[in-house]
């Protein structure tokens, strides 16, 4: 006979389940970790929850994630107004920007487009991208979806509502890893990284 936890202690336990990579027995070790913790640290987190769960939503301008209707990014009058970086969700922005290498605009799509899941081009912030592209100032667009088909598909269906504007249309090189080894690569990967090869 399997031992039946407490139901407030297995609603804890089917709530975790629910976070990306989170299966039953790691469930389990965080909810014991949680019942164990300072009551001041549990409460803490599941207050953080509630507070970011009211508080955050999408900047107005690029559908970032913000506290306030416009986000940091959008706010900061020293970026380059002239280059707008397109990446599929708000947690790609934070990665770009970590890398200090880009000082432009962005705009988020949350998602790319894909037939099979059912996401087309007017489940995503399109719309507000070409509103955003025809009120005049940029010159160039940079595609930093995923390399993967549905990237590839976004980054085709942009690139031809784009390039009619006049606005150059570039994509980040995709390739080789820093510190892999080209034994261990796949012939997309190669080809990614002949594709955005530059002159030294």
């Amino acid at each position: 006979m399997n031992y039946h936890y407490p139901p407030s202690m297995t609603n804890l336990i089917n709530y975790l389940m629910k976070l990306p990579g989170v299966g039953p027995k790691s469930a389990q070790r965080l909810a014991f970790f949680l019942l164990a913790a300072p009551e001041q640290d549990a409460c803490g987190l599941g207050g953080a929850i509630v507070e970011a769960r009211q508080k955050i939503r999408h900047c107005k301008i690029c559908g970032n994630l913000s506290d306030e209707d416009t986000c940091m990014v959008c706010k900061d009058q020293t970026r380059d107004e002239t280059i707008l970086c397109v990446v599929e969700q708000p947690k790609d922005v934070v990665m770009l920007e970590n890398t200090r290498e880009f000082h432009g605009r962005y705009h988020v799509l949350h998602g790319a487009i894909s037939p099979m899941e059912g996401i087309g081009p007017e489940q995503l912030t399109i719309d507000m991208l070409m509103k955003r592209l025809k009120e005049g100032g940029i010159q160039e667009v940079v595609m930093a979806t995923n390399p993967s088909v549905e990237g590839d598909a976004t980054v085709l269906y942009l690139s031809r509502l784009i390039k009619p504007l006049g606005i150059k249309v570039t994509r980040i090189a995709h390739g080789i890893p820093v510190g892999g080894d080209l034994e261990y690569a796949d012939e997309a990967t190669l080809s990614r990284a002949f594709w955005g090869r530059r002159e030294l």
